[in-house]
């Protein structure tokens, strides 16, 4: 058991920035390396298979995420319900919600599957795909969609292990698949000449590969987090709590992605060079959003253990640390991707004219990443204290909406109907949203601290 806890981390005492760091660190680089999944593809299949294949494994990552977000959410819910039986001790609840949450991921695994293979077509159609490319995307959404299963169940498993504090595992079966993945991405493409088929190929085999590992890495654990196979159920109490918290953040995820969808279908009227540009922009960006997004997770973490071991005062500080770090990285990043940008796309495409289009979106949207990070980092500390719904609200009217009514209007005019338009959408949305978060933040944790002085 001693082997295992030096895994975990104390996020109800000591220094918050300290151990804050110590737990985004690794969950940065994990990221970072599922995102080397899909930049892996890009790379290979821009340099061997030329840009029409590069564009239609670009253009589907916004459909992607349009179908995985729901599922994704409730990986979220997952999180936060295992922290706080953690922080509060409660070792039977904390046993429930892990067989619970495993056995979602296997259900939405399957769902997953079924629709990405069935519908890819209709809804690339929809998104007004090239041409030229949509045959290829269609191929590499339903060969991709294959290992679905895997990418829920290694979701929903790293995410009972950041809930204890544990970022280090994740890291070193994504490293393993990862490289996995690279090499069977020259293999497949390079080889064999399986094109988009073969970098989807790769992509679903390494995701197995790691979800095997995290689910073994939970078998060996012992306490409260065992996993124990034929005690996989559903637990209705659990299930309600999970999606209570989940629905929303998911149900988030997935109209954000929607808005992406919108907007992948107004840059595809550009055409494919555009595309190509824009989807090699969107990979680099990637990485900067991870960085940002690990302070997000970590934010829900240790707000989650410190409301369930109701150690309320340390959350405005968790708060607080979280935007710091989130700023840090958003700022220096964002702006040495604008700074290498011409350096970095040329790993993506040999075109300069895709190039061209590639830098025009890092110029207007990376150099203020760092609003996109605050107020994410603001949506994880409202998650980890319960809140789930206003957040959900917030993100939807001030961010997706004005996103849509954006493109349904300004970008309308002919005057603005350029690149950089769309582009602007997201600064302008980011701003507001994360000022409404703030507000809402405030009024939530008032009524936190004023409840447990009443108790006292």
């Amino acid at each position: 058991m001693e082997k295992n806890k030096k895994y975990e981390i104390d996020m109800c005492n000591g220094s918050i920035s300290k151990k804050m760091l110590l737990f985004a660190l690794p969950l940065m680089c994990s990221s970072m390396l599922q995102l080397l999944f899909n930049a892996a593809d890009i790379v290979v299949v821009g340099r061997f298979a030329g840009d029409n294949s590069l564009a239609a494994v670009g253009s589907t990552s916004s459909l992607i995420n349009l179908l995985t977000n729901l599922f994704v959410g409730l990986s979220i819910g997952a999180n936060v319900l295992v922290a706080q039986y953690y922080g509060a001790k409660k070792e039977k609840d904390l046993n429930e919600t892990v067989h619970t949450a495993m056995m979602i991921s296997i259900f939405s695994g399957v769902i997953l599957t079924v629709i990405g293979i069935v519908a890819a077509r209709q809804i690339l159609t929809w998104m007004s795909a090239p041409p030229e490319v949509l045959e290829l995307a269609v191929l590499y959404l339903r060969v991709y969609f294959l290992g679905m299963t895997s990418m829920m169940i290694y979701n929903f498993g790293s995410a009972i292990l950041r809930a204890v504090g544990d970022t280090k595992r994740p890291l070193y079966y994504l490293f393993f698949s990862g490289i996995v993945n690279v090499i069977l991405n020259l293999i497949f493409v390079v080889c064999f000449h399986w094109g988009v088929a073969g970098v989807a190929a790769a992509t679903a085999i390494s995701q197995t590969i790691s979800a095997f590992l995290v689910v073994r890495c939970l078998i060996a654990e012992q306490g409260g987090i065992h996993l124990e196979l034929k005690e996989l159920r559903i637990v209705k109490d659990k299930l309600f709590r999970i999606m209570q918290i989940g629905l929303p953040a998911g149900f988030q995820g997935t109209v954000f992605s929607l808005s992406n969808v919108v907007i992948q279908s107004a840059i595809n009227s550009f055409g494919a060079v555009v595309v190509a540009g824009n989807s090699a922009a969107s990979t680099i960006e990637g990485f900067i959003y991870m960085g940002m997004n690990a302070f997000y997770q970590a934010t829900i973490s240790f707000t989650s253990q410190n409301y369930g071991a109701k150690q309320y005062k340390r959350i405005h500080k968790i708060l607080l640390v979280g935007e710091l770090y989130a700023i840090m990285v958003g700022v220096i990043f964002g702006n040495l991707a604008v700074f290498f940008g011409d350096r970095l796309l040329g790993i993506y495409t040999k075109s300069q004219e895709a190039i061209e289009a590639g830098m025009l979106r890092l110029c207007i949207v990376c150099a203020p990443y760092a609003l996109c990070g605050m107020m994410d980092v603001l949506v994880g500390a409202l998650r980890g204290i319960g809140y789930s719904i206003m957040p959900m609200v917030v993100s939807l009217v001030g961010a997706c909406g004005l996103r849509l009514l954006w493109i349904a209007t300004v970008f309308q005019m002919p005057e603005y109907h350029t690149q950089q338009t769309i582009y602007m959408s997201y600064p302008i949305t980011w701003t507001i949203t994360m000022l409404v978060h703030a507000i809402c933040f405030g009024l939530a944790y008032k009524k936190i601290m004023k409840k447990s002085k009443g108790t006292q």
